[in-house]
């Protein structure tokens, strides 16, 4: 999963090495601004020349400038090293967003029936949030890590190779095992924790919608001790994983104070057998010391990195879901002549929804499906609209198979008006423009007067530009529906796909809708599925779905 998360750096590859480059510059900087002020130190106190491991004769106070200047450097290092994180995050994450949208259109509707709406919405949101960590805060800060443990094993093994080795070890143990052990520790309470949530947020959404209901039926008091008990529950899982975390860092505090007092009882071992002077003590020892910034910042991420990388999964696992009905290119683009089932059954879930169903649909005339609830009027509909994959030859457009067809040029021989109508939190307007946006003004009203909704736009005070609110919720369910009809006229295709078009509306409405299906004429070929007598005599030919 690393690797694949990585991956997903590639176009911003030259970002993330200038990244690290700086990154490794400002923490090398930060570890010589004690390193010269000890050499200054050693040089003024003691006039120890060969504390310095390299051919320069520096003054203390040249070694003073240079401090310094490294903390001017470090201050310009970090801000670029930050600057270039941070864009790399955010645009890694608005192209996250752009590839799950992709992924969950891919997926739709097949794979995403019944998938709980919160926790799609909590992976769309909080688990995108986090993978900001891991590219702000994991990815460069482990290369800079790595570069400054080698940089600084470097410098400390030309006093000698005793140091270098405590260094690797110091930095191994702090930035390396310690992170691991803790996150194999805490890795299935951050991975509950980022699930819970997920089920949580559809719970709250539940909670949300239902709530006039719940208020009817005084179910509120309950909803709210559940609520209660969950956030309890999760508040509980949240203080053991942090009281974890303080345990990581005293320990991290540790082994920082164990190698460096080390690093320090190998000086002076090495001191008293002669092998350095005092200056080859204190700078190596106060190198050493200084440098565990880098590992520092990787235990400490080792409570967090967890639940990262549990939401890593869980965005990971959308992308790669195979969709059910991937979209077919290359494939025919016919004109509309009619459509036709042939002995048709299908089944999802275990369960078998249609068997053997034949009917046609004869171009220009509309045709009425009634039966039970649970028939599988609905699913055939849906699956003209190749929503589900069909058995071969049992499905057919213009007497082409439905899998020989492009899939844009099926949508756009059909037009299909669902049961549940899915409203934008937009205007009235813009709403029915989902239908064919490039439409204009003129054949807006014309698709809402069809729908019988003109009328009642006219009596809003801001007409089309109405807003209906989030999910439609300003408006009446009949009126929602017949904002959904009026996108289906607007769509204009030869096909027009009904499913329960007049369940919400009172007889007025439903006679100027039928008065404006019958008056497309031979331009259009209707499936009408109803429960209703009255909205079926329109129909030229009824079909009884059952068994």
């Amino acid at each position: 999963m690393w690797v694949e998360l990585i991956l997903l750096v590639k176009p911003l590859t030259l970002f993330m090495a200038l990244a690290v480059v700086l990154g490794a510059l400002g923490g090398l900087a930060a570890i010589a601004i004690p390193v010269l002020g000890a050499q200054a130190l050693v040089l003024g106190l003691a006039g120890d020349t060969a504390a310095w491991p390299a051919p320069f004769d520096f003054s203390s106070a040249a070694l003073l400038g240079l401090a310094v200047l490294c903390g001017l450097a470090r201050g310009i290092f970090r801000y670029g090293e930050q600057t270039c994180n941070h864009y790399i995050a955010f645009k890694l994450l608005a192209l996250i967003r752009e590839k799950l949208f992709a992924a969950l259109r891919r997926l739709c509707p097949a794979k995403l029936e019944g998938r709980e709406r919160g926790d799609l919405i909590a992976v769309l949101t909080s688990d995108i949030e986090l993978l900001e960590v891991f590219y702000a805060h994991t990815v460069s800060p482990v290369a800079i890590a790595l570069v400054t443990a080698a940089a600084v094993a470097l410098f400390v093994g030309l006093y000698h190779p005793l140091f270098a080795l405590v260094a690797l070890l110091g930095h191994g143990a702090v930035g390396a095992v310690l992170p691991l052990l803790a996150s194999r520790r805490m890795s299935a309470g951050q991975v509950r924790l980022r699930e819970e949530g997920g089920r949580f947020a559809a719970f709250y959404l539940d909670s949300l919608r239902g709530l006039p209901e719940l208020l009817q039926f005084g179910r509120g008091a309950e909803r709210r001790r559940e609520i209660g008990r969950r956030t309890d529950e999760a508040d509980a899982l949240r203080g053991q994983l942090n009281f974890q975390e303080g345990i990581v860092g005293g320990v991290a505090g540790f082994l920082v104070t164990a190698f460096s007092l080390l690093a320090l009882t190998a000086g002076c071992l090495l001191y008293q057998a002669g092998l350095t002077g005092s200056g080859g003590v204190v700078v190596p020892v106060v190198a050493i010391f200084s440098s565990f910034g880098p590992a520092l910042a990787l235990s400490a991420l080792s409570a967090s990195l967890p639940g990262v990388l549990a939401s890593g999964r869980r965005v990971l696992a959308l992308l790669r879901e195979e969709p059910e009905t991937p979209d077919i290119v290359g494939g025919e683009n016919p004109d509309f002549s009619g459509a036709e089932s042939r002995n048709l059954s299908f089944s999802y879930g275990g369960e078998e929804v249609l068997r053997d169903l034949s009917l046609k649909l004869e171009k220009g005339r509309i045709t009425g499906i009634t039966g039970r609830s649970g028939a599988g009027k609905s699913t055939f509909l849906k699956l003209l609209m190749r929503f589900w994959r069909p058995p071969a030859e049992t499905l057919f457009i213009s007497g082409r198979e439905i899998e020989r067809i492009n899939t844009a040029r099926l949508r756009a021989l059909e037009g299909f008006m669902t049961q549940e109508t899915d409203l934008f939190h937009a205007s009235i307007r813009e709403n029915i423009l989902i239908g064919r946006p490039e439409a204009t003004a003129a054949e807006v009203v014309a698709a809402a007067k069809k729908a019988a909704l003109h009328d009642f736009v006219l009596t809003l005070p801001d007409g089309y530009e109405t807003q209906v609110g989030e999910l439609g919720s300003t408006l009446s369910g009949g009126e929602r529906q017949r904002i959904s009809l009026a996108r289906a006229f607007l769509h204009d295709a030869p096909l027009l796909l009904l499913d329960e078009p007049t369940s919400n509306l009172d007889s007025l409405n439903e006679g100027v809708i039928l008065k404006a299906l019958r008056e497309e004429g031979a331009g259009r070929t209707v499936a009408l599925i109803s429960h209703r007598r009255s909205t079926l005599r329109v129909a030229d030919a009824v079909y009884s779905v059952k068994n």
